[in-house]
């Protein structure tokens, strides 16, 4: 069967993650001797100081802002793509949710899909509910197994079609396939500071749900059905 011939079957994912800290200097001096620790293992040519803006790629030092689930409908007028937001202060409070939602509404026949999901999304979502103390729902029990034992789709990983020597942006896919950017006006790079220096939410679940509407669009062009006829976002 084709990853996407059951469009309605699948859950399609984003996270938006910052720095755990607004800067490098509000760290305690036990947690920035691990991040200068961190930042000399990656050979980075830049100051730790400078080098935190990165720090929200890293699950140790960051924390989830937002995630965003969709799944579409196949209705008569069209496909209709059904967004769930999960976004909160305190990220303790946003991960519970998202660990019991998951636990209900992801069964054997579902899936989760992601752009590079199995190398970032699904295990960083895993690393953080661990540190915050919360269970993994079974949708993310799978510390150990081979990327390729990972039971969910990456768009990125299926988009090579065996071929590992390069990397394709979520944006890059939308441009070629001639879908409307998810990138408007803002992209990965800027969610720390629309986080931390503008306590911009409102703007990054925008964005982050955009990059849902794109893997679902994705997903039914992949299936050689209609586009998305319309998009409701729950809040």
């Amino acid at each position: 069967m084709l990853p996407f011939s059951e469009p309605e079957k699948i859950y399609f994912l984003d996270i938006e993650t910052a720095p755990q800290c607004a800067n490098f200097n509000q760290l305690p001096e036990k947690w920035q001797s691990l991040w200068e620790h961190k930042t000399t293992a990656l050979k980075l040519e830049e100051s730790p100081e400078s080098a935190y803006r990165r720090a929200g790629i890293y699950a140790e030092f960051g924390r989830v802002v937002c995630v965003c689930v969709g799944r579409i409908q196949l209705q008569d007028k069209g496909p209709v793509l059904r967004i769930r937001t999960f976004h909160d202060a305190e990220e303790v409070t946003l991960l519970k949710k998202l660990s019991q939602w998951l636990s209900r509404n992801m069964t054997s026949e579902n899936k989760l899909c992601a752009h590079n999901g199995k190398e970032f999304d699904f295990p960083w979502m895993a690393r953080r509910m661990l540190i915050n103390r919360i269970p993994l729902p079974n949708c993310l029990q799978f510390a150990g197994k081979k990327p390729w034992e990972v039971p969910h789709l990456d768009t990125l990983e299926m988009w090579k079609f065996g071929d590992y020597k390069h990397y394709t942006s979520l944006n890059l896919l939308a441009e070629t396939f001639g879908i409307a950017s998810p990138k408007k006006g803002m992209d990965g790079q800027m969610v720390a500071e629309k986080y931390w220096k503008e306590n911009a939410v409102k703007e990054i679940v925008h964005y982050c749900c955009e990059d849902v509407r794109t893997l679902a669009e994705l997903s039914l062009i992949w299936a050689s059905k209609p586009p998305l006829e319309a998009i409701e976002i729950i809040v």
